[in-house]
């Protein structure tokens, strides 16, 4: 323990009676008194508050910058408008991921968030490849809040009213009660919400002025990880990985038009022809969504297979667990392309047993992003 990092609201956390574990290097709040379920069905009728303070910030600047972040991440960079923000991800050779992450257009510079288990890697990545003209500096002095749930925007639009006119993916300087915050409309829990960066000295006062009204609640890394799942978001280093491509792994969306095979900058980042290939004719396996039988979860690790007798692996769980929303366990896997038809039925070994799951459509629950 003694060599875990602890993120500006760690005092608060424990004041507040959390279970602390180690996380990516860092001492976190597993759960707080509310519970695991409490806290995943309060974000979703109210709002919940998360320290993600352990997540990496990261300014890109310079007149070289869109380019040259083009040529790593297979998104449209150079079209996206000062003050707006979009999912991305960094690629490897061979067309896997090596983080997924949120890019913001700050005008002067590019504000990245990278996963905490990544951020030294990716930072030593961006700065080996960038020309003279552009600089890569972590931000190491800020911490990060994650404000979710229907109630969100009314609970922020008490410190301040503009953020009522931020539509999803919007970032903007907001002074929230003397605190100059860095805010964008977004989140990973499928529902409507902001990320807020601050200095460090303002978390812990912000986060207490907060979680002070009656429709905030702290939320731990347990309920964090159920929203994700319920919402159909990927987790690095579980869902996606430096051997999944976007493609197989169903970000497709996220990779614009312009980047695709005939666009204005079609290619020229890492893996380009592996992705594009998939692009046009198809991934050889794909990340579905299941949903087990019955009321046992099935979790990350469990071997899937075509039926009952089969000694052929299918696919293994990447991500499981009960849903809180849908009344009952969840899951990701990746399984060929033939089986992820929606509606198909595999199986998974739990205890020397083999039970059903179903093929189902991502999201488990909609998204309920302001657009």
């Amino acid at each position: 323990m003694t060599d875990l990092k602890t993120t500006p609201l760690h005092a608060l956390h424990q004041k507040a009676g959390a279970k602390m574990v180690p996380f990516a290097g860092y001492h976190m709040p597993v759960q707080f008194p509310l519970g695991v379920m409490g806290e995943h069905l309060h974000t979703r009728a109210k709002a919940g508050l998360f320290d993600v303070s352990h997540m990496g910030q990261i300014r890109v600047e310079g007149p070289g910058a869109a380019p040259a972040l083009e040529a790593l991440i297979p998104v449209d960079i150079a079209g996206l408008a000062v003050g707006r923000q979009r999912y991305g991800f960094l690629t490897n050779a061979t067309g896997g991921l090596l983080d997924d992450l949120m890019l913001a257009n700050r005008g002067d510079h590019f504000l990245l968030v990278v996963n905490a288990a990544c951020k030294d890697v990716d930072l030593a990545h961006l700065r080996a490849h960038m020309p003279p003209d552009v600089t890569v500096t972590p931000i190491p002095d800020r911490a990060l809040l994650a404000l979710q749930g229907p109630l969100a925007e009314d609970v922020l639009a008490d410190l301040n009213a503009s953020v009522r006119d931020m539509a999803f993916m919007d970032v903007a300087t907001v002074d929230l009660g003397g605190t100059e915050a860095w805010v964008s409309r977004s989140g990973y829990t499928g529902e409507d919400g902001f990320e807020i960066s601050v200095p460090e000295s303002d978390a812990d006062p912000l986060a207490r002025r907060l979680l002070a009204l009656p429709d905030v609640e702290p939320i731990g890394l347990g309920a964090r990880d159920s929203l994700r799942l319920e919402a159909g978001l990927c987790l690095y280093g579980h869902d996606i990985g430096p051997d999944t491509s976007p493609i197989e792994a169903g970000l497709i969306w996220a990779i614009q038009k312009v980047r695709r095979a005939g666009g204005d900058r079609a290619g020229g980042f890492p893996g380009a022809d592996r992705i594009l290939d998939e692009i046009a004719f198809g991934a050889t396996r794909k990340r579905v969504g299941l949903r087990p039988e019955g009321r046992a979860p099935m979790r990350e690790g469990v071997q899937l297979f075509a039926d009952h007798d089969s000694d052929a692996v299918i696919g293994t769980i990447t991500s499981g667990g009960f849903g809180p929303t849908v009344g009952g366990p969840v899951a990701m896997a990746y399984v060929s392309a033939d089986l992820a038809t929606s509606g198909t039925t595999v199986f998974g070994e739990l205890r020397g047993k083999r039970l059903p799951l179903t093929v189902t459509p991502l999201p488990f629950t909609p998204a309920k992003f302001k657009r």
